[in-house]
């Protein structure tokens, strides 16, 4: 029965737009499945009752995208319409797994895309699809891969390495800052470039052991340390985690050869959203609310309607299982905290 509701929520926003208002994210589809994950989805219709009016028509496309012309279109927008059929094709011709194998490598370079949110609506569809193969799935595979080559945008390099087994948290903390905040994403992440000490820390990936072990361990730095960070900006500083998290749940389903460019790019998009985002100072880490546990944390960020609350509370769960425990469930709960307010 769960299945079929997050198989009919895809369906129900297959024909929406990956955008609205020009560069905003259509969330229903993420926030669907990590509801979904999380044993709401009883919710999953009405949640997305409540978003249909931020929903917009799927666009229409301008010429035809062959396969072998692709690298001229990515990473422009104007041609979404274009990426939403060429992806539908993809996914028709080919099984699932096959159009990820060919295409990851070729859109993680540009896991700035969206905010992040290309990369991130992916790897919700890669774990639902891990879960069971559906068409509805398949096809929203195909849609947040479109999204991802529309807004396809690369980070500024990074260093070489070496990788350093340093504690994640103490790299989060040595990301430097970009010097102007008062604009949107695009414009601090135009700042990489010039930003002394970038390069050396988005090139040395911090921790030790295998990418998987890695990722989570970056995933579960990020999560703890919105706790104490987030309020630089409550909504961005979730992708600091969601990101890296996203291109762990694609491990699964890709070659190991791939596993440590995905770690790479994880690693940096997790610190380009702290230079972007982060305050300067912290805050005290927050106290975990009396009895908390996972199922309170979703629920605390249902009730808050927001679909970055929804998404980080499952992320945070996903930390809480990796090893951070209850530090990770009272970040969230503070996540949805602020979020209410918005």
């Amino acid at each position: 029965m769960a299945d079929s509701i997050l198989d009919e929520a895809y369906e129900r926003v297959s024909q929406t737009g990956p955008e609205r208002n020009g560069w905003l994210s259509n969330h229903a589809p993420m926030a669907a499945e990590a509801l979904d994950r999380a044993g709401r989805s009883a919710e999953v219709h009405p949640w997305l009752d409540s978003y249909a009016d931020l929903m917009t028509e799927r666009p229409r496309g301008i010429a035809r995208i062959a396969p072998d012309e692709w690298r001229d279109p990515l990473g422009d927008p104007v041609r979404t319409g274009d990426w939403l059929s060429f992806f539908d094709r993809e996914m028709v011709e080919e099984p699932w797994r096959a159009v990820l194998v060919r295409w990851w490598p070729r859109l993680l370079p540009g896991i700035a895309a969206g905010a992040t949110h290309g990369v991130i609506r992916v790897g919700h569809a890669v774990r639902a699809l891990l879960d069971a193969e559906t068409p509805a799935r398949v096809g929203e595979l195909g849609q947040g891969l479109a999204y991802w080559a529309a807004r396809w945008q690369p980070l500024a390099p990074a260093g070489a390495g070496p990788y350093r087994a340093s504690d994640p948290r103490a790299a989060l903390d040595a990301v430097p800052r970009v010097p102007d905040q008062r604009y949107g994403i695009r414009a601090r992440l135009a700042q990489l470039a010039d930003l002394p000490g970038w390069a050396d820390a988005a090139g040395a990936v911090p921790g030790s052991g295998s990418p998987t072990d890695r990722l989570g361990d970056v995933v579960e730095a990020a999560v703890l340390r919105y706790g104490t960070h987030g309020h630089g900006n409550e909504v961005m500083m979730v992708h600091a985690a969601t990101a890296p998290n996203a291109v762990l749940r694609c491990l699964p389903a890709l070659p190991e050869s791939l596993w440590p460019a995905s770690l790479d790019a994880g690693w940096a998009a997790s610190a380009a959203v702290t230079a972007a985002y982060a305050p300067a100072e912290g805050r005290p880490a927050p106290a975990a609310p009396a009895g908390v546990d996972p199922e309170e944390v979703v629920e605390r960020a249902m009730a808050t309607g927001d679909p970055h609350a929804i998404k980080f509370a499952d992320t945070a769960v996903d930390a809480y299982r990796h090893g951070a425990g209850v530090p990770a469930l009272a970040a969230a709960a503070r996540c949805s905290a602020a979020l209410a307010t918005e």
